[in-house]
């Protein structure tokens, strides 16, 4: 059954006046893990369950980008949601979802951007568990520069608490050039946000599934060697 990014992706497909062409455009893909079709990775595909919950406000032509990894958070975590986002319009459905009392929804944002009473450095597990609620991690999935203006300017963000994560580590992200290595790519910030939670399987699976991805996108850029090729498809490394 196709997840939230595939319909999502589907949808934008339809709405497009002209072809999307991603770098590489040439390579034949597999469909549905988007990598080149002589090192797809759907036989690794992660079946784990999370408490948490992921909510992907996509920038434009981000469903369309085979790079994206807001496509492998909805590959792992069940319960993921993605909606386009849009400056003029709303909607209706991400507001439903984030009213919705069965969600505790914390916007993935660092805090130097937030006023400091809306800042939070944790996830409270004991009183959303007593309230009866789950986490629902909001996550701005564009560039740097769009993720700022999707945050300053989606006013039904802003009575959200602002989860800011202190992660240890540089990004491994390399399908894609960034002018700052601190800044994470999406898979790897959710992946932080499942650890908070204590959805730790679920934390790894995507950790695992993000790596493999990136091994085998860049392989299918440009193919490795002989011996390389039998480690990528032998299934013991993630």
């Amino acid at each position: 059954m196709p997840h939230a990014v595939s319909r999502l992706r589907d949808q934008r497909l339809a709405r497009s006046k002209k072809p999307f062409l991603a770098r590489g455009a040439h390579l034949v893909r597999c469909p549905r893990c988007r990598v080149g079709i002589h090192y797809c990775i759907c036989a690794w595909q992660p079946q784990v369950t999370a408490h948490s919950a992921v909510c992907l406000l996509m920038y434009d032509a981000e469903p369309l980008k085979p790079t994206n990894t807001g496509w492998l958070i909805a590959d792992v975590v069940p319960d993921t949601f993605a909606f386009s986002w849009s400056r003029t319009e709303v909607d209706e459905n991400i507001l439903a979802l984030l009213a919705d009392p069965q969600w505790q929804p914390y916007v993935v944002f660092p805090e130097e951007y937030v006023p400091v009473e809306r800042v939070v450095h944790d996830v409270a597990h004991a009183e959303i568990q007593a309230a009866g609620k789950r986490p629902l991690f909001v996550v701005l999935d564009g560039t740097w520069t769009e993720a700022r203006k999707m945050f300053r300017k989606s006013a039904y963000l802003a009575h959200l608490p602002v989860l800011s994560l202190q992660p240890e580590d540089i990004s491994r992200y390399r399908l894609r050039r960034s002018t700052r290595e601190e800044h994470l790519c999406t898979a790897e910030v959710t992946a932080l946000c499942l650890h908070l939670a204590a959805d730790n399987l679920a934390a790894q699976a995507l950790e695992e599934w993000f790596a493999r991805f990136s091994r085998h996108y860049l392989a299918a850029r440009k193919p490795p060697s002989e011996s390389q090729q039998r480690a990528l498809h032998s299934g013991i490394a993630p």
